[in-house]
């Protein structure tokens, strides 16, 4: 979307246009669906913080601040990710994951992803317990520093460190298993 069409998207939200608001979603609810599956595995669950998130939207766009092309969509991206990180903060039983990995080994350098397909790499990161898959999707696609990773989960330094090692170490493992099968 171009600058001048997003701004009169903008425009046409704010006076609770539903012609707007509904261009706004068929433009962006897949995309906004794709974030929130980074973090929430259940595609129910996915639907129903989506709709929470264009309510949050379409409330809240009066106090938006246009910055130029993308703002708009890296606004929205944040309120996905804010909610649902809060649903996960609510359910913290989904966040604590404590299992006998065994002794995986941890990857020096990043697995090796040429030539897997995005949608499958995208399957193995929500395959991964809510713990791992959580601090995962905000160190590599948040760009979050583990202490920040701690303050916005309640959890320590360490343990967003450790999970992140896991999470990279369980991907690995299922990067290896698929390359062995294609």
């Amino acid at each position: 979307m171009n600058s001048k069409s997003e701004h009169k998207l903008i425009e046409k939200l704010r006076r609770q246009d539903p012609s707007a608001m509904r261009v706004l979603f068929d433009t962006y609810a897949g995309y906004l669906s794709a974030v929130c599956s980074r973090y929430i595995s259940d595609n129910e669950e996915v639907r129903d913080l989506i709709q929470e998130a264009f309510v949050k939207i379409y409330s809240s766009i009066k106090s938006f601040e246009y910055r130029g092309p993308g703002s708009l969509k890296a606004w929205m991206h944040r309120i996905v990710v804010n909610l649902s990180l809060k649903f996960i903060r609510d359910n913290k039983s989904l966040l604590v994951y404590e299992e006998n990995i065994g002794n995986f080994d941890i990857p020096d350098d990043d697995p090796d992803v040429e030539n897997i397909p995005p949608e499958v790499i995208q399957s193995m990161i929500r395959k991964l317990p809510t713990g791992y898959r959580t601090v995962f999707n905000l160190f590599v696609f948040e760009d979050k520093s583990h202490k920040e990773i701690a303050e916005m989960l309640g959890i320590k330094e360490n343990s967003s460190a450790s999970q992140f090692h896991r999470a990279k170490a369980m991907l690995a493992k299922q990067i290896e298993e698929y390359r062995r099968k294609h």
